[in-house]
């Protein structure tokens, strides 16, 4: 397992635009993506499951990457992340 831990920085939080980004993200990988905020954790792959995190800006999110491209996909969600939230 690879994790990182990431601070939102778009002014609305995660919402829509960008969740459904992430999501098509983190389907290109065989490794399992959670991203874990509020005391709750999602797959990166359920949209819903992640507008349901209440992700504000400002927030400490941390995400998990578990599988065998673990390490590729870890360092591409921390790259998404830093692009697009």
């Amino acid at each position: 397992m690879v994790s990182f831990n990431y601070v939102i920085t778009d002014e609305v939080g995660i919402h829509a635009r960008p969740a459904g980004l992430l999501v098509k993200a983190a389907k290109t990988f065989s490794s399992k993506v959670v991203i874990k905020a509020n005391g709750k954790e999602a797959e990166a792959t359920k949209l819903m499951a992640i507008m349901g995190l209440g992700v504000k800006k400002g927030t400490e999110i941390t995400v998990e990457v578990t599988g065998d491209d673990e390490a590729t996909a870890a360092a591409e969600m921390e790259k998404f992340f830093k692009e697009n939230l």
